[in-house]
Protein backbone atom coordinates (compact mmCIF):
# COMPACT_ATOMS: atom_id res chain seq x y z
CA UNK A 1 0.00 0.00 0.00
CA UNK A 2 1.38 3.57 -0.88
CA UNK A 3 1.92 5.87 2.14
CA UNK A 4 -1.23 7.46 3.39
CA UNK A 5 0.41 10.67 3.78
CA UNK A 6 1.60 10.80 0.02
CA UNK A 7 -1.95 9.71 -1.00
CA UNK A 8 -3.71 12.35 0.80
CA UNK A 9 -1.21 15.01 0.18
CA UNK A 10 -1.66 14.44 -3.83
CA UNK A 11 -5.64 14.20 -3.30
CA UNK A 12 -5.63 17.44 -1.41
CA UNK A 13 -3.72 19.27 -4.07
CA UNK A 14 -5.74 18.52 -6.76
CA UNK A 15 -5.14 15.02 -8.28
CA UNK A 16 -8.63 13.43 -8.71
CA UNK A 17 -7.19 9.98 -9.69
CA UNK A 18 -5.36 9.91 -6.25
CA UNK A 19 -8.79 11.11 -4.54
CA UNK A 20 -10.41 8.10 -5.90
CA UNK A 21 -7.80 5.54 -5.09
CA UNK A 22 -7.75 6.54 -0.87
CA UNK A 23 -11.52 6.05 -1.82
CA UNK A 24 -11.13 2.40 -2.70
CA UNK A 25 -8.84 2.00 -0.04
CA UNK A 26 -11.71 3.23 2.69
CA UNK A 27 -14.48 1.34 0.83
CA UNK A 28 -12.64 -2.19 1.10
CA UNK A 29 -11.69 -1.69 4.81
CA UNK A 30 -9.95 -3.68 7.08
CA UNK A 31 -6.30 -2.45 8.02
CA UNK A 32 -5.09 -0.33 5.60
CA UNK A 33 -7.95 1.92 5.51
CA UNK A 34 -8.32 2.27 8.99
CA UNK A 35 -4.80 3.79 8.58
CA UNK A 36 -5.95 6.11 6.08
CA UNK A 37 -8.95 7.00 8.43
CA UNK A 38 -6.74 8.37 11.29
CA UNK A 39 -4.50 10.33 9.32
CA UNK A 40 -7.26 11.88 7.42
CA UNK A 41 -9.15 12.62 10.81
CA UNK A 42 -7.62 15.44 12.12
CA UNK A 43 -8.40 17.35 8.83
CA UNK A 44 -12.04 16.91 8.86
CA UNK A 45 -14.92 18.50 10.51
CA UNK A 46 -14.66 22.05 8.06
CA UNK A 47 -17.37 21.01 5.45
CA UNK A 48 -21.17 21.02 5.56
CA UNK A 49 -23.07 17.38 4.37
CA UNK A 50 -26.50 17.63 2.75
CA UNK A 51 -28.56 14.44 2.77
CA UNK A 52 -30.57 14.23 -0.21
CA UNK A 53 -33.42 11.21 0.40
CA UNK A 54 -37.22 10.22 -0.63
CA UNK A 55 -38.39 7.63 -2.87
CA UNK A 56 -37.52 6.34 -6.24
CA UNK A 57 -38.53 8.31 -9.30
CA UNK A 58 -38.92 11.90 -7.09
CA UNK A 59 -35.73 13.07 -9.40
CA UNK A 60 -33.17 13.00 -6.13
CA UNK A 61 -30.45 12.48 -9.07
CA UNK A 62 -31.27 15.61 -10.99
CA UNK A 63 -32.35 17.77 -8.36
CA UNK A 64 -28.30 16.92 -6.61
CA UNK A 65 -27.66 18.13 -10.26
CA UNK A 66 -28.95 21.30 -9.94
CA UNK A 67 -27.97 22.00 -6.42
CA UNK A 68 -24.47 21.46 -7.34
CA UNK A 69 -24.41 23.32 -10.26
CA UNK A 70 -25.53 26.43 -7.97
CA UNK A 71 -23.27 25.99 -5.28
CA UNK A 72 -20.61 26.19 -8.14
CA UNK A 73 -21.73 29.51 -9.34
CA UNK A 74 -21.02 30.84 -6.02
CA UNK A 75 -17.35 29.57 -5.96
CA UNK A 76 -17.74 26.85 -3.83
CA UNK A 77 -16.04 22.94 -4.53
CA UNK A 78 -18.97 20.20 -4.23
CA UNK A 79 -18.39 16.18 -3.60
CA UNK A 80 -21.36 13.96 -4.04
CA UNK A 81 -21.40 10.79 -3.03
CA UNK A 82 -24.74 9.01 -4.85
CA UNK A 83 -25.52 5.55 -3.61
CA UNK A 84 -27.01 3.38 -5.26
CA UNK A 85 -28.40 -0.24 -5.44
CA UNK A 86 -25.71 -3.16 -5.73
CA UNK A 87 -25.34 -5.16 -9.18
CA UNK A 88 -26.18 -8.64 -8.40
CA UNK A 89 -23.43 -10.02 -10.62
CA UNK A 90 -20.41 -7.23 -9.77
CA UNK A 91 -21.13 -6.09 -6.38
CA UNK A 92 -20.67 -2.89 -7.85
CA UNK A 93 -23.14 0.48 -8.01
CA UNK A 94 -25.61 0.07 -10.53
CA UNK A 95 -26.13 3.53 -12.11
CA UNK A 96 -22.51 5.47 -12.97
CA UNK A 97 -22.06 8.77 -11.46
CA UNK A 98 -21.26 10.46 -15.20
CA UNK A 99 -24.64 8.58 -16.49
CA UNK A 100 -26.48 10.39 -13.16
CA UNK A 101 -25.24 14.19 -13.06
CA UNK A 102 -23.74 15.09 -16.93
CA UNK A 103 -23.96 18.32 -15.87
CA UNK A 104 -21.51 18.91 -13.10
CA UNK A 105 -18.98 15.55 -14.00
CA UNK A 106 -16.56 17.12 -16.11
CA UNK A 107 -16.24 20.26 -13.53
CA UNK A 108 -13.05 20.15 -11.82
CA UNK A 109 -14.58 21.67 -8.70
CA UNK A 110 -17.10 18.95 -8.34
CA UNK A 111 -15.86 15.29 -7.46
CA UNK A 112 -18.71 12.36 -7.84
CA UNK A 113 -18.25 8.92 -6.43
CA UNK A 114 -20.89 6.86 -6.71
CA UNK A 115 -21.24 4.01 -4.17
CA UNK A 116 -23.02 0.46 -3.88
CA UNK A 117 -24.64 -0.57 -1.08
CA UNK A 118 -23.78 -4.10 -1.01
CA UNK A 119 -26.27 -5.54 1.49
CA UNK A 120 -26.54 -1.99 3.77
CA UNK A 121 -29.75 -1.01 4.98
CA UNK A 122 -30.74 2.32 5.71
CA UNK A 123 -30.06 4.11 2.39
CA UNK A 124 -26.60 4.28 2.44
CA UNK A 125 -22.86 2.07 1.96
CA UNK A 126 -21.31 0.79 4.88
CA UNK A 127 -18.48 3.00 4.05
CA UNK A 128 -20.51 6.06 3.22
CA UNK A 129 -19.21 8.08 6.14
CA UNK A 130 -15.60 7.29 5.55
CA UNK A 131 -15.78 8.69 1.95
CA UNK A 132 -17.83 11.81 3.25
CA UNK A 133 -14.53 12.44 5.68
CA UNK A 134 -12.18 11.82 3.05
CA UNK A 135 -13.53 14.62 0.63
CA UNK A 136 -13.90 17.28 3.67
CA UNK A 137 -10.21 16.80 4.25
CA UNK A 138 -9.30 17.71 1.42
CA UNK A 139 -10.67 20.38 1.00
CA UNK A 140 -14.36 20.24 -0.54
CA UNK A 141 -16.82 22.33 1.37
CA UNK A 142 -20.32 21.23 0.39
CA UNK A 143 -20.80 17.71 0.67
CA UNK A 144 -23.72 16.35 -1.23
CA UNK A 145 -25.18 12.69 -0.40
CA UNK A 146 -27.93 10.68 -2.44
CA UNK A 147 -29.59 7.91 -0.50
CA UNK A 148 -30.42 5.25 -2.80
CA UNK A 149 -34.07 5.51 -3.12
CA UNK A 150 -35.85 2.86 -0.96
CA UNK A 151 -38.31 4.21 1.33
CA UNK A 152 -38.60 4.75 4.73
CA UNK A 153 -36.01 2.79 5.75
CA UNK A 154 -33.68 5.11 4.64
CA UNK A 155 -33.10 7.02 8.22
CA UNK A 156 -29.34 6.23 8.05
CA UNK A 157 -28.93 9.82 6.18
CA UNK A 158 -29.58 11.28 9.59
CA UNK A 159 -26.40 10.25 11.26
CA UNK A 160 -25.05 11.14 8.60
CA UNK A 161 -25.77 14.88 7.28
CA UNK A 162 -26.17 18.18 8.52
CA UNK A 163 -29.53 19.02 6.64
CA UNK A 164 -31.55 16.29 5.31
CA UNK A 165 -33.67 17.04 2.23
CA UNK A 166 -36.37 15.04 1.71
CA UNK A 167 -37.81 15.05 -2.03
CA UNK A 168 -41.03 13.84 -3.01
CA UNK A 169 -43.20 14.03 -6.20
CA UNK A 170 -46.70 13.85 -7.39
CA UNK A 171 -47.97 10.78 -9.41
CA UNK A 172 -45.74 8.54 -7.57
CA UNK A 173 -48.88 6.47 -6.43
CA UNK A 174 -50.66 6.08 -3.58
CA UNK A 175 -50.24 10.06 -1.40
CA UNK A 176 -49.19 7.57 1.23
CA UNK A 177 -45.59 7.60 0.13
CA UNK A 178 -45.26 11.02 1.08
CA UNK A 179 -46.06 10.37 4.51
CA UNK A 180 -43.96 7.22 5.59
CA UNK A 181 -43.18 8.12 9.64
CA UNK A 182 -39.40 7.20 9.07
CA UNK A 183 -38.58 9.20 6.78
CA UNK A 184 -41.16 12.13 6.97
CA UNK A 185 -39.38 12.07 10.73
CA UNK A 186 -35.75 12.91 9.65
CA UNK A 187 -36.32 16.03 7.14
CA UNK A 188 -35.02 18.83 8.08
CA UNK A 189 -36.95 20.21 4.96
CA UNK A 190 -39.43 18.90 2.76
CA UNK A 191 -38.76 19.59 -1.02
CA UNK A 192 -42.13 18.69 -3.98
CA UNK A 193 -40.07 17.93 -7.04
CA UNK A 194 -41.72 18.28 -10.27
CA UNK A 195 -44.18 20.79 -9.22
CA UNK A 196 -45.33 21.30 -12.95
CA UNK A 197 -46.74 18.17 -13.21
CA UNK A 198 -50.46 18.04 -11.85
CA UNK A 199 -51.12 16.82 -8.00
CA UNK A 200 -48.28 18.85 -6.84
CA UNK A 201 -50.89 21.35 -4.54
CA UNK A 202 -52.29 18.18 -3.55
CA UNK A 203 -49.09 16.48 -1.98
CA UNK A 204 -47.88 19.93 -0.86
CA UNK A 205 -51.34 19.98 1.04
CA UNK A 206 -50.65 16.13 2.61
CA UNK A 207 -47.52 17.20 3.45
CA UNK A 208 -48.58 20.48 5.37
CA UNK A 209 -51.52 18.58 6.78
CA UNK A 210 -48.89 15.89 8.62
CA UNK A 211 -46.51 18.77 10.09
CA UNK A 212 -49.56 20.98 11.28
CA UNK A 213 -49.55 20.42 15.03
CA UNK A 214 -49.16 16.95 14.26
CA UNK A 215 -53.17 17.20 12.61
CA UNK A 216 -54.74 14.06 10.89
CA UNK A 217 -54.62 14.12 7.12
CA UNK A 218 -56.81 12.38 4.56
CA UNK A 219 -55.06 10.16 2.77
CA UNK A 220 -55.73 7.73 -0.45
CA UNK A 221 -53.65 4.00 0.21
CA UNK A 222 -54.48 0.91 -2.00
CA UNK A 223 -57.36 2.95 -3.57
CA UNK A 224 -59.11 3.66 -0.39
CA UNK A 225 -59.08 6.99 1.75
CA UNK A 226 -57.95 6.71 5.18
CA UNK A 227 -57.16 9.07 7.62
CA UNK A 228 -53.72 9.26 10.01
CA UNK A 229 -52.21 11.05 12.77
CA UNK A 230 -49.77 13.32 12.00
CA UNK A 231 -46.29 14.36 12.99
CA UNK A 232 -45.63 17.27 15.41
CA UNK A 233 -43.30 20.01 14.71
CA UNK A 234 -39.98 19.19 16.32
CA UNK A 235 -38.75 19.76 20.12
CA UNK A 236 -36.05 21.93 18.88
CA UNK A 237 -37.97 24.46 17.50
CA UNK A 238 -37.05 23.64 13.87
CA UNK A 239 -40.73 23.04 11.81
CA UNK A 240 -39.52 21.87 8.25
CA UNK A 241 -40.39 24.03 5.63
CA UNK A 242 -41.94 22.94 2.42
CA UNK A 243 -40.79 23.83 -0.86
CA UNK A 244 -41.84 23.18 -4.64
CA UNK A 245 -38.91 22.70 -7.18
CA UNK A 246 -39.06 22.07 -11.06
CA UNK A 247 -35.36 20.37 -10.74
CA UNK A 248 -34.84 19.93 -14.60
CA UNK A 249 -35.72 23.67 -14.98
CA UNK A 250 -33.69 25.30 -11.98
CA UNK A 251 -36.95 26.21 -10.58
CA UNK A 252 -36.81 26.49 -7.30
CA UNK A 253 -33.32 25.43 -6.40
CA UNK A 254 -32.58 29.42 -4.95
CA UNK A 255 -34.99 28.97 -2.65
CA UNK A 256 -33.99 25.34 -1.53
CA UNK A 257 -30.43 26.84 -1.19
CA UNK A 258 -31.68 29.57 1.68
CA UNK A 259 -33.29 26.69 3.29
CA UNK A 260 -30.32 24.90 3.57
CA UNK A 261 -28.53 28.11 4.44
CA UNK A 262 -31.64 29.00 7.40
CA UNK A 263 -31.11 25.57 8.60
CA UNK A 264 -26.92 25.65 9.07
CA UNK A 265 -27.99 28.74 10.38
CA UNK A 266 -30.47 27.25 13.19
CA UNK A 267 -28.12 24.68 13.71
CA UNK A 268 -25.35 27.07 14.76
CA UNK A 269 -27.53 29.47 16.89
CA UNK A 270 -29.33 26.94 18.97
CA UNK A 271 -26.60 24.09 19.63
CA UNK A 272 -28.38 21.54 17.91
CA UNK A 273 -25.51 21.33 15.27
CA UNK A 274 -22.99 20.40 17.88
CA UNK A 275 -25.24 18.07 19.45
CA UNK A 276 -25.89 16.04 16.23
CA UNK A 277 -22.14 15.85 15.65
CA UNK A 278 -21.28 14.90 19.48
CA UNK A 279 -24.35 11.96 18.15
CA UNK A 280 -22.94 11.35 15.43
CA UNK A 281 -19.41 10.61 17.03
CA UNK A 282 -20.78 8.38 19.80
CA UNK A 283 -23.10 6.31 17.37
CA UNK A 284 -19.85 5.78 15.23
CA UNK A 285 -17.87 4.73 17.94
CA UNK A 286 -20.27 2.20 19.24
CA UNK A 287 -20.56 0.68 16.00
CA UNK A 288 -16.70 0.43 15.61
CA UNK A 289 -16.86 -1.06 19.00
CA UNK A 290 -19.25 -3.57 18.16
CA UNK A 291 -17.13 -4.80 14.49
CA UNK A 292 -14.28 -4.92 16.73
CA UNK A 293 -15.71 -6.97 19.54
CA UNK A 294 -17.40 -8.96 17.09
CA UNK A 295 -13.81 -9.87 14.83
CA UNK A 296 -12.44 -10.55 18.54
CA UNK A 297 -15.11 -12.74 19.42
CA UNK A 298 -14.88 -14.79 15.98
CA UNK A 299 -10.79 -14.88 16.54
CA UNK A 300 -11.05 -16.15 19.96
CA UNK A 301 -13.77 -18.52 19.71
CA UNK A 302 -13.55 -19.60 16.47
CA UNK A 303 -15.64 -20.06 13.61
CA UNK A 304 -16.36 -23.59 14.07
CA UNK A 305 -17.40 -22.97 17.15
CA UNK A 306 -19.78 -20.51 16.16
CA UNK A 307 -21.15 -21.91 12.95
CA UNK A 308 -22.32 -24.87 15.70
CA UNK A 309 -23.85 -22.76 17.73
CA UNK A 310 -26.07 -21.62 14.39
CA UNK A 311 -26.67 -25.19 14.21
CA UNK A 312 -28.21 -25.57 17.30
CA UNK A 313 -30.23 -22.62 17.14
CA UNK A 314 -31.33 -23.75 13.67
CA UNK A 315 -32.48 -26.98 15.33
CA UNK A 316 -34.12 -25.39 18.42
CA UNK A 317 -32.16 -26.92 20.74
CA UNK A 318 -30.70 -23.96 22.58
CA UNK A 319 -32.10 -20.18 22.35
CA UNK A 320 -30.24 -17.14 21.65
CA UNK A 321 -29.97 -15.67 25.20
CA UNK A 322 -28.35 -19.69 25.98
CA UNK A 323 -25.68 -19.33 23.04
CA UNK A 324 -24.64 -15.67 23.86
CA UNK A 325 -23.94 -16.67 28.02
CA UNK A 326 -22.27 -19.53 26.46
CA UNK A 327 -20.13 -17.10 24.28
CA UNK A 328 -19.50 -15.46 27.11
CA UNK A 329 -18.07 -17.71 29.24
CA UNK A 330 -16.08 -19.71 26.50
CA UNK A 331 -14.59 -16.38 26.43
CA UNK A 332 -13.97 -15.14 30.29
CA UNK A 333 -12.64 -18.89 30.31
CA UNK A 334 -10.39 -18.60 27.21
Amino acid sequence: MQDPVSLFERARAGDRRTLARLITLLEEGGEAAARVGAYLFPYTGQAYVIGITGPPGSGKSTLVNALARAYRERGETVGIVAVDPSSPFTGGALLGDRVRMQDVAGDPGVFIRSMATRGSLGGLARATGEVVRALDAVGFRCILVETVGAGQVEVDIARAADTVVVVQAPGLGDDIQAIKAGILEIADILVVNKADREGAAATVHILRSMLSLGGPALIRHHGQQMVVQGVAPTASGWTPPILQTVATAGKGIPELMEAIEAHRAYLERSGEGESRRRRRMAEELSQRVRERLWADVVRRVGRARLDGLVEQLARREIDPYTAVERLLAELRNG
